[in-house]
């Protein structure tokens, strides 16, 4: 069971990514799963994070190159993070396997 809570704190990048993990971490008293799901929430945090500076970029921007590459930043962080999570998530599942 604790496999599987940690495993799904990673795995809520697709049906659940903030609330899922913030709700076992405050849920739970298992160090072991607090730390994971701690771990994937600021993994799912990171992402919305780097989003702000591009926000602010695309409103005050006069050069549309710097925008552009932002952007590009943005995506390789996201899918960065996404990759990571279900990595991470298919390694606590093995870890005991």
């Amino acid at each position: 069971m604790r496999q599987l809570l940690s495993a799904l704190s990673y795995f809520s990048i697709f049906f659940a990514p903030f609330l899922f993990p913030l709700i076992v971490w405050i849920a739970t008293q298992d160090r072991y799963i607090a730390m994971h799901s701690k771990r994937a929430l600021v993994s799912h945090i990171v992402p919305f994070a780097a989003a702000i500076p591009l926000l602010i970029l695309t409103f005050g921007a006069d050069n549309p190159g710097s925008v552009f590459g932002y952007i590009v930043l943005f995506i390789i962080i996201y899918f960065g993070t996404f990759i990571y999570n279900i990595v991470k998530g298919i390694q606590v599942l093995r870890e005991y396997a």
